[in-house]
């Protein structure tokens, strides 16, 4: 399965819901001949499809039309199929399915402005993440150095917070490439700017390790504030154990940031 902190596949999901709601004013119905659409059909019509089923519990009838649009080259169908493959959704959980449809994605490129550009830019994550982890039972072995790569593509490419997070752990540890602890922060800085709960986290760490004892702290504590329950913890971690070493003159200035950076923002 797919296990980075954030998947911003799912971002673009609330816009694309919207826009095929309006395109679709029936009622799912089965994918047979009394829907009006059929294998023949053009790709947007099976995705229309494909999406109203999907949302109406259909997730058989949605993979067989996206299947179809995938196949005419539709990237929209490409995604959602990659991502129920990723999830077990709908089908028999398969990384390697997966792994390859993002590949897919990832290799047919994108024009600037493109509106594809979103299934391009989360194609490159979740082949990061696969390449960062390995699949097991499949030719598919971790690859730090290309993970670095993908991490760092749509990190300066495309802005992407979570991609920038996880290019900059992989520098501080020295992971598919040397090391650079100043080139961590720099990533690290533009994703806490962005609100990355993860990235104010170790931000405030290397600034708390560094001597700027109230600055590290009041982040780790703001970050607490934003965590995803399953990052929660590493984070209460880190931030436990810096408060517990700091004096009780930076403990109190530090509640006080904290609370400033949740009412203001992380910048």
């Amino acid at each position: 399965m797919l296990t980075f902190e954030f998947r911003p596949l799912r971002l673009i999901l609330a816009g694309l819901s919207v826009a095929c709601c309006a395109a679709i004013a029936c009622p799912a119905a089965a994918f047979d001949i009394q829907s009006g659409v059929s294998k023949e059909s053009g790709p947007f019509d099976l995705f229309k499809f494909g999406f109203k089923a999907y949302k109406n519990g259909q997730k058989e009838e949605a993979v067989e039309a996206y299947k179809y649009a995938a196949e005419k080259g539709h990237t929209g169908s490409r995604w959602a199929l990659a991502n129920m493959y990723a999830d077990g959704d709908g089908v028999a959980q398969n990384d390697f399915e997966a792994f390859k449809i993002y590949s897919e994605i990832a290799q047919q490129g994108v024009e600037p402005g493109s509106e594809d550009t979103g299934f391009f830019v989360n194609a490159l994550l979740a082949l990061a993440s696969y390449y960062k982890n390995g699949i097991a039972g499949t030719p598919v072995k971790a690859d730090l150095s290309q993970a670095r790569q993908l991490y760092f593509q749509v990190a300066s490419t495309f802005g992407v917070p979570e991609a920038q997070f996880q290019l900059a752990q992989m520098m501080l540890a020295g992971e598919g490439g040397r090391a650079s602890n100043q080139q961590a922060k720099k990533w690290l800085n533009q994703a806490r700017k962005a609100g990355h709960p993860g990235a104010m986290s170790v931000f405030g760490n290397i600034l708390f390790q560094e001597g700027q004892t109230a600055n590290g702290l009041a982040l780790m504590t703001a970050a607490l504030d934003r965590c995803k329950p399953k990052d929660c913890g590493w984070m209460e971690s880190l931030q436990e154990q810096a408060f517990s070493v700091a004096n009780e003159s930076d403990r109190r200035s530090a509640v006080a940031l904290s609370q400033k950076i949740s009412v203001s923002g992380a910048d």
